[in-house]
């Protein structure tokens, strides 16, 4: 996606899962402004599986590596098990990342909108 462009996004339905406020706020209405709908934001394990199970009509998601002190590994496997691509969104090192999901695109933080809109906009198959 050309960060020229930034309506690659509109129309779709994307999940946000992150567990600091500001940044789930910041992210979350970022994405409003170019036009996708938000899901959420999930500020724990429970609530985005909650989020993932209720709702199929989930295109991409934002998923924080760690929420609180947990790895969001579930939240991970639950998104692949409905077919619904991510982009990992975290302070860490790539080695930080699980093996299993090693090909998931990572922005890092503080994230920038141009950089997370076009790896979204990769993942979305069609």
């Amino acid at each position: 996606m050309d960060e020229t462009r930034p309506d690659g996004l509109r129309g779709y339905r994307l999940l946000v899962v992150e567990d600091d406020y500001m940044i789930a706020a910041d992210v979350a209405q970022r994405l409003e402004e170019i036009g996708a709908e938000v899901v959420g934001p999930a500020g724990s394990i429970e609530t985005a599986l909650a989020l993932i199970e209720a709702d199929g009509t989930i295109d991409a998601a934002v998923l924080d590596v760690n929420l609180g002190t947990t790895r969001s590994d579930p939240v991970a496997d639950a998104l692949r098990a409905h077919n619904v691509p991510f982009v990992f969104v975290t302070g860490y090192d790539d080695v930080m990342l699980p093996p299993l999901y090693a090909e998931v695109p990572r922005c890092e933080k503080p994230v920038h909108i141009g950089a997370l809109t076009r790896l979204l906009a990769e993942r979305i198959p069609g």
